[in-house]
């Protein structure tokens, strides 16, 4: 199956201030975005795609000037693939507090002419989704034909249905939860310490002493890659495998295999995320709740999506966003009796399983685009 090909970002700037839950505002911020496939005549064939903790607008296609750029769903989205961009127009959209683009602590404070650094406000899910909804309305689109999107992406899916039912047609909710467990919270709140305890971290201002707090971003990422695969898909990789022929007798050396591993997943992710963005978008996940301006009751959350249709998919191996989340999510639209298809996929690779090219997972997307482009007739 072919890619969309080479891509270039766009870029739309927006004067006007975004409120945001907290109860500060945004103003003058910019939204980066991608687009593959083409918009047809009556603007019906939308389909956004939403990012998780660590990706961005690059859903797929690559960059001319940069080999080995794939986006980050290049394996689902693209002509023949099963969002397929011969029929529906992707848009991808980078969120504000990201590090890919948009408006974020790296970027100028109009208030201050300095980065924002940890003066950038605390923005949620919902305040993502007002962002991408504004950029929507400007490109000429009433009504997205779905919204698509995984883990922290399939959060800000389910937001769309709560917060603007009437401007999509469908939701995607993939390997994602109605909110965070405490223990979820819990390896979200270690990985910020990391952060703010290393020396380089300034208290988030450490653009203006020219450092970047690697340390605490390396900690971070490996207690979050840990938290992305299952147990079976490590040992299978790694197991006990050792580094060298023999054990060193170390106690800060590498002798493991999978400590390599983590370690370079650590040091890759130091050298392109921003610190402040990591804080950021972990507390959106943390504060992420639905349900909790309804007593605790994700079903009368949900009566708010009633015109809505739905597919929700979990992985039987991913211990993050467990299936049992997944089912939470399906008894509440269930209840409100709203069209809802679910998938729970026998896949060993984890959290990670929404990102990989399983034949089951990519056959369930698939048919479900199929049915929202034959709905739609295009």
């Amino acid at each position: 199956m072919a890619s969309v090909g080479y891509v270039s970002p766009q870029r739309m700037h927006f004067e006007q201030p975004l409120p945001l839950r907290s109860g500060a505002t945004l103003r003058d911020y910019t939204l980066v975005y991608e687009t593959y496939g083409t918009l047809n005549a009556d603007k019906s064939n939308a389909v956004l795609v939403c990012h998780a903790l660590n990706a961005s607008h690059h859903v797929a296609g690559e960059y001319a000037d940069t080999p080995r750029s794939e986006g980050w769903w290049d394996n689902l989205v693209g002509p023949g693939k099963p969002l397929d961009t011969d029929r529906f127009f992707v848009i991808g959209v980078n969120n504000p507090g990201s590090c890919f683009g948009s408006t974020g602590p790296m970027h100028l404070n109009p208030d201050s002419g300095k980065p924002y650094g940890a003066d950038f406000p605390v923005v949620t899910v919902e305040d993502w989704v007002d962002a991408q909804a504004l950029l929507i309305e400007r490109l000429g689109i009433t009504q997205l034909a779905a919204v698509l999107g995984g883990s922290l992406g399939g959060m800000q899916a389910l937001a769309w249905t709560l917060r603007y039912p009437e401007r999509l047609r469908h939701c995607v909710a993939v390997a994602t939860a109605p909110n965070l467990s405490a223990q979820n919270i819990a390896f979200n709140e270690v990985a910020r310490r990391a952060i703010v305890t290393d020396p380089d971290f300034h208290g988030g201002h450490f653009y203006e002493h020219g450092v970047v707090p690697k340390r605490g971003l390396r900690v971070a990422r490996m207690i979050g890659h840990i938290t992305y695969l299952s147990d079976d898909s490590m040992e299978e990789k790694f197991g006990r495998a050792l580094r060298s022929a023999e054990l060193g007798y170390s106690t800060q050396d590498i002798e493991f295999q999978i400590e390599s591993y983590l370690r370079h997943q650590g040091e890759k992710f130091s050298e392109y995320f921003d610190a402040n963005t990591y804080l950021l978008i972990t507390r959106a996940l943390d504060y992420f709740d639905p349900a909790a301006a309804h007593g605790g009751n994700l079903s009368k959350a949900f009566a708010a999506a009633r015109q809505n249709k739905f597919l929700v998919v979990s992985f039987t191996t991913d211990w993050r966003f467990s299936a049992a989340r997944s089912r939470e999510i399906v008894k509440a639209l269930v209840d409100n009796r709203i069209d809802a298809s679910y998938a729970e996929i026998a896949a060993p690779h984890g959290h990670d399983a929404f990102l990989l090219e399983d034949p089951r997972y990519h056959g369930v997307m698939r048919a479900y685009f199929a049915r929202i482009a034959t709905e739609g007739g295009f």
